[in-house]
């Protein structure tokens, strides 16, 4: 099991884990600080404390910079001298499996941030056209509509074909086209497409929420970024996940989904908690009951906002 903070970190950052040393058994831990000391020796010391009184055995505790390790464990200069060890990541037996699995290694959170960051320039003026589009072909078939509970079910159905549609169009190496990611967008923003989407989770989905968190104008992003994080989380990639709670975050700070899944970060829970709880379809049907017009309340309440003018590059 792996737990990651960035540096520095408040005091108290580290409480989470105590539960979490009793829930999943753990003995023994190993700790790892990069950057100067400073900035990890604090860190370390707080860590060393925490499990000092949980009873669990620091088995080595390290810190790494500029291409040398010293230990806070072991004070032999014939193994752990004062100016530390020299290490080369270039060719450790990691390195060539990770070369060999096509993983690379990001030089730090920012950059994996920007692997999440918003499209700029002549994409996103693309998907805005898309997005206007699909908004205004929206409005006038609600507006044409004689029975708001009969359109909200024909249109719950529609959207649930699309993601269904998105999904597998995604495993089998496809893209979606911008009418295509706009529409689907829009479609997220009701609860019962997006817990269909949930509830169908599987790791290889990251990829289409990836898509989607960078391409959808900001106001669509909660859903599609949520769904990124659970997939990202599932994998057990749990900075993705945090960067991309935060991009939802950031457009709705009260989006249930996003803080739920926060909470469960902060908290260092296990996504094994989900399985086997997670509904079907059918149980979604049958808890929700039929469609009514108040599902189509959060995409109409969308509507009328706009977005921030994007960047061009």
């Amino acid at each position: 099991m792996v737990a990651r903070w960035g540096l520095p970190f408040p005091p108290g950052t580290l409480d989470a884990m105590s539960p979490l040393f009793g829930r999943e058994g753990i003995t023994e831990i190993v700790i790892i600080g990069y950057g100067p000391g400073d900035l990890v020796t604090p860190a370390v010391d707080e860590a060393r404390r925490l499990a000092a009184k949980d009873g669990v055995r620091v088995g080595e505790a390290l810190r790494a910079h500029e291409g040398r390790y010293w230990s806070y464990v072991c004070d032999l200069a014939t193994c752990c001298p004062a100016e530390g060890t020299p290490y080369d990541l270039s060719s450790s037996q990691i390195a060539a499996e990770a070369t060999v699995r096509g993983l690379v290694a990001l030089p730090n959170r920012e950059a994996l941030e920007r692997t999440l960051a918003p499209v700029t320039g002549p994409v996103r003026l693309a998907m805005r056209r898309a997005t206007s589009a699909a908004i205004a072909d929206f409005q006038a078939r609600v507006t044409a509509a004689t029975d708001l509970t009969a359109f909200t079910g024909q249109f719950v159905s529609e959207a649930l074909t699309r993601v269904h549609s998105a999904l597998e169009t995604h495993s089998d190496g496809g893209r979606l086209n911008d009418a295509e990611a706009a529409r689907l967008g829009l479609d997220l923003t009701v609860m019962r497409v997006r817990d269909e989407a949930w509830t169908l989770m599987d790791d290889s989905h990251a990829l289409l929420w990836k898509d989607l968190t960078r391409r959808l104008e900001p106001r669509f992003i909660p859903p599609v970024a949520s769904l990124l994080a659970m997939a990202a989380w599932r994998s057990g990639n749990s900075v993705q996940a945090t960067i991309a709670l935060e991009r939802a975050l950031t457009a709705d700070p009260a989006y249930s989904m996003a803080n739920l899944l926060m909470h469960a970060l902060q908290n260092l829970l296990s996504p094994t908690i989900l399985q086997g709880r997670l509904p079907t379809p059918a149980e979604l049907d049958k808890t929700m009951g039929p469609p009514c017009a108040s599902w189509l309340l959060p995409l109409i309440n969308l509507l009328d906002e706009e977005d921030p003018l994007p960047a061009l590059e």
